[in-house]
Parts: structure tokens; C-alpha cells; sequence
């Protein structure tokens, strides 16, 4: 299946979208869109305490209120907890551990009513105390957020490799720091729901905007106690994801008991402050980190102890200190490494996936560190990362095998874009700060799987149905060009479908930024069984060898006789139209050639590992503390471009999302209520916000991924933040260890600055 990459039609081209008219023109439906008829209205009744026992509720008033059709508490649940570990009931019936805590849910005949039903309801609660530091929650005798625990410490990740203790004290220069991430939020355009139906057969359908339907199918399925047979999930149009629809949410489950109640289709929509209150934000991380190195500036030991705010039950967030050890262990060669992480309960919000997964909380700690240790070398901090660079064919101390890796050539031209060498006037600085990330899957379940059927019909249309999710990050059109690539037809003529259970195969879902590495994998291979198929039959009817044949533009030629060619669908209609006849159908189920982690956590979690580079030119104002981004230079190894265009975008919009991390956004979060539910209080960076952002595209071809790509999608916010704390040093001199990088926190340094002068 190989091709030079002049031989390339499809792959590497400027594709659109296949969906972008329908979004630009206002067609696409999403969830909210959609109207059955008989549809009733969902809504939850929240706890507004952070942590308390439930003595009683009283559903009486709500219940007689005209246009209520069913109020559902615990008892009228399956008994089946959900979550990460099985820690969180739908329904809460005995306490609450956290503001927003579901506690009842309504179904009435329009949003109104729903609404005064849930004021009509009656909770009689007990206020307990409640943990809000995670540094006092682990503490022997805090009080226990699950009193089936034994502590708050809901998780440890302990690895190590070497002597690193013992490497530090040899080390000729260490350097120490605490570094504070605070609770961030997805900002998603699309807020969070769930549409359900039972029909007349008992069977449930579910409408919702998951990441992960095939997970979430089964997901459902234990938390109703139903067989998944009876189970069918439709995704809707996703109007932005970012890991926070991964998750099954407690809702759903409630929603789904409401049609079975009812015996009508039920749909629950997040409004904006829920999706502030309730949707999960990105963990918290306290990150106590060392690293040291010989005179040369050669790194020789890296220790981080990492405290992470889990709030009140497990979910996706609870397991991102895996991805963030990655990084400690991994980013650089360092032969002596160190990482202990504890997950702790609180009676805070819980913490879920978002973009990055971790490792953008560990990249800053890392790559700020950096640049302190080549401070105290009296080393250029560029010199020091290209000093210890990882490099293809090295095996980290995870045992995690690089394949491919253009991280010299990414630190390299992130560099010269901003001018590293040059001279620049007095409060103007540069950072730089790379990184490393899965680019081929995460083996987090058995299977990191992905199906792909491939049918091409009479007419010539080629129909590709892919578990893989499209939630606005272009996978479809990937697929297409991957499929048309292979195929030698043109791209126009592809259709993919990833929507129905019911119709699409298996797939762990999209995160990990897996899609376009194993989605790609097994639709390239699908159709490279399906062209066999198409020039066996081609051979058929031209009287030549298979062998002989290629196919180019939709028809199939003789290669050295290009005048002798049969269009590629009457191929197909020639299987059709004889006795005995046949389709072209073929199918692949593609898991890479990995492994998932040992209980040392050691393996070989990724096919393929992305790196690149960010470098920011930033200008700082001393009077009133603002910084200024002037420009951000952001190179990027994913082993080769499908779509460039795709590529930019993701590029850009990552960037975006990195520049509010690194700047301006906070879920403010003061014991345990988020302080700021709304789009005026809570500041992402906006189209008016947006500086130039320079994407370079790093091309090292990897030799599983399809056509040599390797995934991006999460990267391309990874090391925004920490080259632009980089740059602010290098402007005026103070280091800040915690975001967002806010003016407070900088007049406060320089203040603090001037006093030690």
C-alpha cells in the first residue's frame, strides 16, 4: 500500500469539510434541534449544598402541578452506580457530595412547567462538612467523602525507574518548584443532552452527542440493567466535545428512566449555567516537581509528586495522571525519573476529560522548569532542550518506543519563528516549550480498536461506515481522502456514516487523538481489500492479470496499455449482473501494535508518539501587569498531513484554547460553588482576542500510521501555556508557577522582586 508522496492525489490536499456547507448555511441539526412528536421536557433538580445527607424529599407539589408527567428520585432508579470506578449513583438518595449533585428529575409538557415543578420540590437535607483542599482531604482523619472508603485518596500512580534520588544529589544543578493549575471548563458552543425514546418493542433509543457511542452503549446498558441488544444510541451533530462528552453523565441515565416512565420521547438540554455547574472541568493539579542535571546541561533526574482535586466521584478525569506521567518520564531523555500522583475526593466539582488530558498540567510544570534549569546552568534554554532532545529508535523510561519524532526540527523552527536570537527592546521577551503526547492510540481498554465497512455500489459510490466519532474535528473528510487515496477515485464520491449503533462497527471512541491514526488505519485497509476485489474483477473483463491494473481517476487501466480502461462502477455492476453474482463489501478491524500498562506502569501505551514545539513572543506592561501575545509560532510532528488545511485548523483552534489556559480562563470554584457560570464572568479567548498564530506543519512519516500520519488533535494546546510563561521571565524577569498568568499575579511578583533586590 505504499505510494511515493508525488504519486499522492487525495492525500495532502486542501479538502473542505464534508459537512461545512450544511453548518455555514444553518441546516445541521443538533441535538436541540431535534422534536418528536409528544416530546416532553427533562429537567434535574440540583443539590445547591456542597456536601449533606438527604433526610427526606417531598415530590407532592410538584407532582400535582397540570402538565407534570413523572418526577423520578433514587428509588425509582436501577440500583447501578456509574462512573470511573462505580462511585457515583445517577440519582442521589442517601447524600450529596458536591454542588449540582442530581437529586430529582422532571418531565413536564414544555420547559415552564418543568421548571416550576423543580421549585415545587421539597429536599429536607442534614449539612455535613465539607473538603474543598485536596492537600487537607488526603490528610489521615479528614472527614471521608465515601464512607465505603478507607481515605479520600480515591487513586495512586506510583513509577519509577533508576536511582533518581540519588541522581539528584549527584546532579551539579537541580532546581525545585511548586506549580498550581487551576479548574478549567471545555467552553462547548454545544451544551450537553440527551434525547430518549422506548418504542413499542421496549427498545431505547438515544439520542446524544458521546465521543464514545460504542462505550456509552454499553455504559447505558449496565447502568439501566438492560441488555444492550435493546439499546441503540444515535449521535447527533457535536457541537464541540473536547473531552467532556466522553463521560456518560448521570442525566442520561435519568432521562432514559423518564421516557420508560412516561412511554414518550424525553429530551434534557443543558442550559449555560449548567453546563458551568455541571459539566466536568479540567482537574486541578498541585505538582511539586525537581529536575537535575550534569554540567553540560544533560538531564539526569526528573521527581513529581502531583496532587489532583478528583472533586466528589470518579470519571475520564480520574486517569489523566497517567497521560500527565508520560510527560515527567518521557519529555526529553532523562534516564532517572520519579512520579507519584494521588487522586483525591473533595466536595468540589468532579473533574473530567478536556483536550490534553493531563498533560497539559505536567508540560507546564516540566517545560517551566526547563527554563529555570537553564537559568541556573547559564544555558540558552533552546540549547538546553536541543541538548536532550528525544530522538526516533529511543525507548523512554516507560518503555514507550519512538518510532518516529520531529521534536529537534519542531524546538528548531518554533524558534526561528519567533527570532530567537534576535534582539528585541526591554519588557519584550521569547519562551519556547515542547512537548510529547500519544499520536497512535492509547491502549487504555484491551481493545484500542477502531471497525470500518466499505461498500461500493453499482452506481460507483463508495460508502465507508466508521465507528470513528466526527465531533468538528474533520475526521470525516480524512476518511474520505484516505478511502479515495486508496481506491484511486475521487474523493466526491465517498460518503461516510459513523451516527447509528445500530449501522456502524465498533470503536473505543475519539480521544486519545486516535482518529485519523486507527480510524485511518482500518478504513485505509478496508479499502486496499476492496480495490483487490475491484482489479481481480477488472482482470476479469480486460482479460489481463490483476497485477496489470491500476486504478486512477475512477477507471481502471492496463498500465502499460493506457488506453485499454473500464470505469471502475461498471466493475461492479459486472459482479452484479451474472449468476453467482457478488458485492464488493469488505471490512477491517484495526487495534495497533501496542500494549497497555503493566502495574509499574511500564509499556508501550501508543503506536506512534506526536511532538512538537510552541514558541511565543510576549510583551509585557509593568504598570498594569497585562501581557501581550505578539505572536505565537506553533510546529507540529504529526508524520504526515492528510488534510493541511484540517491540520492548520486544529492548529489555530488549539492555540486558541492555549492562550485562554495560559491567560485568562479559571473555573472559579469557592467552597465547592463555581463562582463564574456564564460567558461574561468566565473569559475564553475570542475571534477579537486572537493574535497571529503561525502553524508549521512537521512531516516524519510514521511508519504505521496511514500514509505516515500521526494523530494531533490534543496537541496543539499542549505547550501554549508554558512558552508563554517562559517568554514573560524573559521579558521582565519573574517567574509565575501558577495560571492563569493574570496581571494581579504579575505586579505581585514584581513587587515581591523588588523588595529582595
Amino acid at each position: 500500500m505504499s505510494q511515493s508522496r508525488d504519486e499522492h492525489r487525495w492525500i495532502g490536499k486542501r479538502v473542505s469539510k464534508p459537512d461545512a456547507w450544511d453548518k455555514v448555511t444553518g441546516r445541521t441539526q443538533y441535538l436541540d434541534d431535534l422534536v418528536f412528536p409528544r416530546m416532553l421536557v427533562g429537567k434535574v433538580l440540583r443539590s445547591r449544598l456542597p456536601h449533606a445527607r438527604i433526610r427526606h424529599i417531598d415530590t407532592g407539589r410538584a407532582l400535582s402541578l397540570p402538565g407534570v408527567k413523572a418526577i423520578i428520585t433514587a428509588q425509582d432508579m436501577p440500583p447501578h452506580k456509574i462512573g470511573f470506578g462505580y462511585d457515583h449513583p445517577p440519582l442521589k438518595g442517601d447524600k450529596v457530595r458536591c454542588i449540582g449533585d442530581e437529586v430529582a428529575a422532571v418531565a413536564a409538557v414544555d420547559e415552564d412547567t418543568a421548571l416550576e415543578a423543580l421549585e415545587l420540590i421539597r429536599v429536607d437535607y442534614e449539612e455535613l462538612p465539607a473538603l474543598f483542599d485536596p492537600l487537607e482531604a488526603m490528610q489521615p482523619g479528614a472527614a471521608l467523602v465515601h464512607e465505603d472508603r478507607e481515605s479520600n485518596i480515591s487513586l495512586i500512580y506510583n513509577f519509577a525507574h533508576g536511582g533518581p534520588e540519588e541522581a539528584l544529589e549527584k546532579a551539579y544543578a537541580v532546581v525545585e518548584e511548586r506549580f498550581v493549575l487551576p479548574f478549567i471548563t471545555s467552553c462547548c458552543l454545544d451544551t450537553h443532552g440527551c434525547l430518549a425514546f422506548y418504542d413499542n418493542a421496549g427498545k431505547l433509543t438515544l439520542w446524544t452527542p458521546t465521543q464514545a457511542p460504542s462505550i456509552y452503549h454499553r455504559e447505558m446498558a449496565e447502568a439501566l440493567g438492560i441488555p444492550g441488544a435493546k439499546i441503540r444510541v444515535i449521535k447527533p451533530a457535536i457541537g464541540g466535545a473536547f473531552g467532556s462528552k466522553l463521560d456518560m453523565y448521570p442525566f442520561e441515565v435519568a432521562c432514559a428512566v423518564l421516557a420508560g416512565k412516561t412511554g414518550q420521547p424525553v429530551k434534557i438540554i443543558f442550559s449555560r449555567e449548567e453546563e458551568f455547574i455541571a459539566s466536568h472541568p479540567r482537574q486541578p493539579m498541585i505538582i511539586d516537581l525537581k529536575t537535575g542535571a550534569d554540567r553540560e546541561g544533560r538531564l539526569t533526574a526528573r521527581v513529581a509528586k502531583v496532587v489532583c482535586d478528583n472533586g466528589a466521584y470518579n470519571c475520564w478525569g480520574a486517569t489523566s495522571p497517567m497521560v500527565g506521567m508520560q510527560t515527567v518520564t518521557s519529555l526529553y531523555r532523562v534516564p532517572h525519573v520519579r512520579y507519584d500522583a494521588y487522586v483525591v475526593y473533595t466536595n468540589n466539582p468532579y473533574s473530567g476529560a478536556i483536550r490534553g488530558y493531563g498533560n497539559p498540567q505536567t508540560t507546564f510544570a516540566v517545560e517551566s522548569q526547563m527554563d529555570m534549569l537553564a537559568r541556573k546552568l547559564g544555558l540558552d534554554p533552546l540549547e538546553l532542550r536541543l541538548k536532550n532532545v528525544n530522538r526516533a529508535e529511543d525507548v523512554t523510561p516507560q518503555k514507550m518506543k519512538i518510532t518516529s519524532c520531529g521534536l529537534e526540527e519542531s524546538l528548531t523552527k518554533a524558534g526561528a519563528g519567533v527570532g530567537w536570537h534576535n534582539s528585541r527592546p526591554r519588557k519584550r521577551g521569547v519562551g519556547i516549550a515542547g512537548y510529547i503526547h500519544v499520536g497512535g492510540g492509547a491502549r487504555i481498554y484491551r481493545s484500542d480498536g477502531c471497525g470500518a465497512t466499505l461498500k461500493i455500489d453499482a452506481m460507483g459510490k463508495v460508502t465507508l461506515l466508521t465507528g470513528a466519532t466526527e465531533m468538528g474535528q474533520g475526521s470525516d473528510a480524512v476518511l474520505a481522502q484516505i478511502v479515495a487515496e486508496e481506491l484511486g477515485i475521487g474523493v466526491e464520491n465517498i460518503s461516510v456514516i459513523n451516527t447509528d449503533t445500530d449501522v456502524v462497527p465498533w470503536d473505543v471512541g475519539a480521544h486519545a487523538s486516535r482518529t485519523t491514526f486507527i480510524a485511518g488505519n482500518a478504513a485505509r485497509r478496508a479499502a486496499a481489500e476492496a480495490k483487490a476485489q475491484l482489479l481481480a474483477a477488472a482482470a476479469e473483463n480486460l482479460g489481463v492479470d490483476p497485477e496489470k491494473l491500476e486504478i486512477k481517476q475512477g477507471m481502471v487501466f492496463v498500465k502499460e496499455q493506457q488506453d485499454r480502461g473500464i470505469p471502475y462502477a461498471k466493475v461492479v455492476r459486472s459482479l452484479h449482473f451474472r449468476q453467482g453474482g457478488k458485492m464488493i463489501t469488505t471490512q477491517c478491524f484495526y487495534d495497533p501494535p501496542t500494549e497497555m500498562l503493566d502495574d509499574s506502569w511500564y509499556g508501550n501505551v501508543s503506536a506512534a508518539y506526536a511532538f512538537g514545539a510552541h514558541a511565543a513572543e510576549v510583551e509585557v506592561d509593568v504598570e498594569t501587569g497585562k501581557v501581550q501575545v505578539l505572536k505565537l509560532v506553533c510546529a507540529h510532528d504529526i508524520g504526515k498531513a492528510i488534510n493541511p488545511m484540517a491540520v492548520e485548523g486544529q492548529i489555530q483552534g488549539g492555540a486558541a484554547m492555549g492562550l485562554g489556559y495560559a491567560l485568562t480562563e479559571e473555573l472559579l470554584v469557592e467552597k465547592g460553588r463555581v463562582r463564574n457560570p456564564s460567558f461574561l464572568d468566565y473569559r475564553i479567548f475570542t475571534a477579537k482576542d486572537m493574535i497571529t498564530v503561525e502553524p508549521i506543519i512537521v512531516e516524519t512519516g510514521d511508519s504505521e500510521g496511514p500514509f505516515g500520519a500521526k494523530g494531533l488533535g490534543e496537541t496543539s494546546l499542549i505547550p501554549t501555556a508554558a512558552a508563554i510563561a517562559n517568554a514573560v521571565e524573559d521579558a521582565i524577569g519573574v517567574r509565575i508557577t501558577s495560571l492563569p498568568i493574570t496581571p494581579e499575579k504579575i505586579l505581585r511578583a514584581l513587587r515581591e522582586t523588588a523588595r529582595e533586590g
